[in-house]
């Protein structure tokens, strides 16, 4: 545990703070973090309290269960009502609602709704069920990725007939130029998600310094970590030199896992796709190729993760609560107690919207810490 109280040493942070508030401009600073952890970790560690009140640390579009679309949720719930069909996911999808209900609401009629640690997780209940239908719902960043093209490719290896893989991948740089173009955000800097760059490296964000002259910095997740990364991205800003840093380095790499980004291209091919409370992104998301099309639950069961929408719900997709602003707080444009729903009907135990619902989500992390 040593390693770990290194990076909670208190004597460090506030010495860290201190000179994140001599070295901060009196204007207001919009720092983003895109990633769910640094979200749950910045309000389970107060770091807010030793922020000065100008630096705003907004929360973007960082937790995959909470961008995931709700027609994904109502398509995943008609395969749920096939007998033939098991269903394999992470547990924080079962709660994310639909446009009438969820999985978890319907997972003790149907009782074909299993609960898996990964992807390989589904393929040996595959194995042990020959006679159903093994549907895994893809979900995640390129994080998880990796381990589902593996366990396609393996699935392939050992010629299983009776898996698929429903793809809800995102990738995050996409987001986070499509979240750029919104002048209403006034972002100042970016704290990039460490696992996301363990696999992808830094180079894929070199984009935004370039082209938005706008600064990021990688940091990892521990209080130290993220407010190392504030503080060198305060250093960009004041000195009016935008680049892109790596806080992380004992983690992330320029290249990133080349054999990991392998693996993805292997299988995958990027594409366009939907975002719950952003809309349409493009080049946003990752589809099974041609080739593997037999395990492409998209193609199997004729359902599909890029929908057609038409009417209000283009552009940004409808929740099943009407008042739920959580497409406002994926955005970082509110937090998550300006929506009428937080804490009066919408909590953990109750999520009206996928904010809600997963530990990574901003309104999750922000009932439990900061309310």
């Amino acid at each position: 545990m040593r390693y770990i109280d290194e990076f909670r040493n208190k004597r460090l942070i506030k010495k860290i703070a201190e000179k994140i508030k001599s070295l901060a401009p009196m204007t207001t600073l919009n720092i983003m973090e895109v990633c769910g952890t640094h979200t749950q970790n910045f309000y389970r560690f107060g770091l807010d309290k030793l922020l000065p009140s100008n630096i705003k640390f907004i929360s973007g579009p960082g937790c995959p269960v909470c961008v995931s679309p709700s027609n994904y949720i109502d398509s995943a719930l008609q395969l749920a009502h096939n007998q033939n069909v098991i269903i394999t996911t992470f547990g924080d999808m079962l709660r994310v609602p639909g446009r009438e209900t969820s999985l978890e609401k319907i997972r003790s009629k149907t009782g074909n709704i299993r609960i898996v640690y990964s992807a390989l997780d589904a393929l040996i209940i595959a194995k042990q069920n020959p006679g159903k239908k093994v549907v895994f719902l893809a979900v995640g960043f390129e994080t998880t990725a990796p381990t589902i093209a593996q366990t396609i490719l393996l699935a392939e290896r050992e010629k299983l007939k009776n898996l698929y893989f429903y793809s809800s991948l995102r990738l995050i740089p996409a987001a986070m130029e499509f979240l750029l173009k919104d002048k209403r955000l006034k972002i100042s800097g970016f704290l990039c998600p460490g696992h996301v760059c363990a696999i992808i490296g830094t180079k894929p964000y070199e984009f935004i310094p370039k082209r938005y002259k706008i600064g990021c910095c990688v940091a990892g997740f521990e209080p130290l970590d993220i407010l190392e990364g504030i503080y060198f991205l305060l250093r960009q800003i004041v000195g009016n030199k935008p680049r892109v840093q790596n806080q992380y380095s004992r983690i992330v790499t320029k290249g990133g896992n080349l054999r990991a980004q392998r693996i993805i291209s292997r299988v995958f091919k990027i594409q366009d796709a939907y975002w719950r409370g952003l809309g349409k992104i493009r080049y946003s998301g990752l589809g099974i190729k041609r080739e593997f099309s037999q395990f492409d639950a998209a193609r199997h069961f004729s359902v599909s993760s890029q929908f057609s929408l038409s009417g209000r719900q283009r552009g940004v997709l409808s929740f099943q609560q009407k008042k739920c602003r959580c497409g406002e707080v994926l955005k970082g444009l509110i937090t998550p107690d300006k929506c009428a729903l937080f804490a009066r009907g919408c909590h953990p135990d109750n999520p009206l919207g996928p904010c809600m619902v997963s530990s990574e989500g901003t309104c999750s992390a922000y009932y439990k810490y900061r309310r």
